[in-house]
């Protein structure tokens, strides 16, 4: 085999010369003509392993390529071409860019058969392989989380079990019929709560009381027990169902459901014991600023609404964005406030008596508000006035696009991983269906061989069924997305 004419030629040492060897590399169809000195610069990858393979005979060939072709000495790989011509960047310009519409993880596994190490991958093409991980990491959390739900494990106490059921049944309202009207009777309390709290202000559904004060309508608080002791009810029942305690309480959510209820509690203990303690008038005061705090059960509200959680998950995602606004509108307030107490002050009838309470003359300006409580009158002040309100309008509108496009970014892609989590779990159910249909095929060709029937074939029947097989979804699709295929 040494002595093969389709070999390059050796040296008086037995090494070839790989500065000056050519070698041809064919990937699925895309040909490409490689020298010994470009590939050397990186010695550990495939294709320069290719040039030292020569001289070891067919065996080490093979053992890197697919095939191979003596007379051309070209090489054949069955591999994707398109990331391949990203590949070979290496060897011409020291780095490597993923061009777009490859997928980041094919394009990862390519380069670890290439042999290529990511830390040649550009910048930028690494932040976006990054993402895709990431978006496949909570693909496979959600599966799993559906998966544990779905299962049950026999060897969980009964209050293990029951734990499980009550945090589904409260948590999810997707799992059960039961469980989507759980959540809509939640959302209807928030929202009677809510309503009363607001009506109850109305001075004409007021009482007066026998020290002539007026308060709410007995109704009005009557309903209003009632919905705190529903929220009551939920947070102590999703509290001992909940997996892990520490988590569950210092979870912001579940910091607003506390400081929804926590005033009801408070201000019933100090109408009945602070009175004693204190003087009656700040208990008084005491129970009305707590009361100001039931504004907080407006925002259990996100616990049931996608809408709103994707807002604040875009808003986190665009702090940049609100910090470059915030900078431009204190700019723009502190110069047009300073410019507005100046040139007023020529005016006998100013309303600009200082620069600090200009400022909220230059934030209900540059905002489009305009009061009016507070204006100019010379001339140059109302050229100020108009020079701002447009300034205004600029320093707004620039960040405002970026966090749109963060929101929707942000909506599209849990749509998209919802999609795709839905998607593994039918592939799941699918390939555990065939695997049940194969074993059933296989089990009844072996009764058939061995002529038994009766009792012994159904107990064989049994045996074949799968027991990880998921009764998720009746629609009778099975189709793998984009991002299933990076997988």
């Amino acid at each position: 085999m040494a002595g093969d004419s389709s070999f390059p030629d050796m040296d008086s040492d037995g090494s070839e010369r790989n500065e000056e060897t050519e070698i041809v590399v064919n990937v699925g169809g895309v040909r490409q003509v490689f020298y010994g000195d470009n590939l050397n610069q990186y010695p550990e990858t495939r294709l320069a392993e290719l040039i030292n393979c020569l001289s070891g005979g067919y065996d080490s060939i093979f053992s890197l390529c697919d095939d191979y072709d003596p007379g051309k000495r070209e090489f054949y790989f069955d591999r994707d071409p398109d990331a391949f011509k990203c590949i070979i960047d290496l060897y011409y310009f020291g780095e490597i860019h993923m061009k777009k519409g490859i997928c980041p993880i094919c394009f990862k596994n390519e380069m670890e058969f290439w042999k290529v190490d990511l830390k040649f991958l550009d910048d930028c093409c690494k932040a976006h392989l990054s993402e895709k991980k990431e978006e496949l990491e909570e693909i496979a959390r959600r599966v799993q989380l559906i998966l544990d739900d779905l299962g049950v494990d026999a060897s969980e106490s009964h209050w293990k079990r029951c734990q499980k059921y009550i945090w589904k049944f409260l948590e999810k309202p997707e799992s059960s019929y039961p469980a989507r009207v759980i959540a809509v009777l939640s959302f209807l309390f928030i929202l009677i709560s809510s309503i009363v709290m607001c009506v109850g202000t109305i001075p004409d559904l007021q009482i007066v009381d026998a020290e002539g004060n007026r308060i709410e309508h007995p109704t009005l608080d009557s309903i209003e027990t009632a919905c705190i002791g529903w929220f009551t009810m939920e947070y102590v029942l999703r509290l001992i169902s909940s997996p892990n305690k520490l988590h569950f309480v210092l979870s912001f959510m579940n910091i607003v459901d506390v400081l929804a209820i926590l005033p009801f509690y408070v201000s019933l203990t100090l109408t009945h014991l602070g009175a004693k303690l204190m003087e009656l008038s700040n208990v008084q005061q005491a129970v009305q600023a707590l009361r100001i705090m039931r504004i907080a059960r407006i925002f259990k509200l996100a616990r049931h609404s996608s809408g709103l959680q994707t807002l604040t998950y875009a808003l986190k995602r665009s702090f940049k964005e609100l910090g470059l606004l915030l900078m431009y509108l204190a700019v723009g307030i502190f110069v047009f406030s300073a410019l507005g107490y100046t040139m007023e002050q020529s005016h006998p009838e100013t309303l600009f008596k200082s620069i600090p309470q200009s400022f909220w003359w230059a934030i209900i300006t540059m905002t489009t508000v305009g009061y009016g409580d507070i204006y100019p009158k010379t001339t140059l002040g109302k050229l100020n006035a108009a020079i701002s309100f447009l300034c205004g309008v600029i320093a707004i509108a620039l960040p405002i696009h970026p966090i749109i496009n963060n929101f929707v970014r942000y909506y599209n892609k849990q749509r998209v991983l919802e999609t795709a989590a839905k998607h593994e779990l039918e592939l799941m159910e699918l390939n555990s269906a065939e695997g049940k249909a194969t074993s059933s095929k296989s089990e009844l060709e072996d009764l058939v061989t061995e002529g038994k029937e009766g009792p012994f074939y159904s107990s064989r029947l049994k045996v074949s069924h799968s027991d990880t097989f998921i009764h998720l979804l009746s629609e009778e699709k099975h189709y793998r997305t984009r991002l299933q295929s990076c997988k």
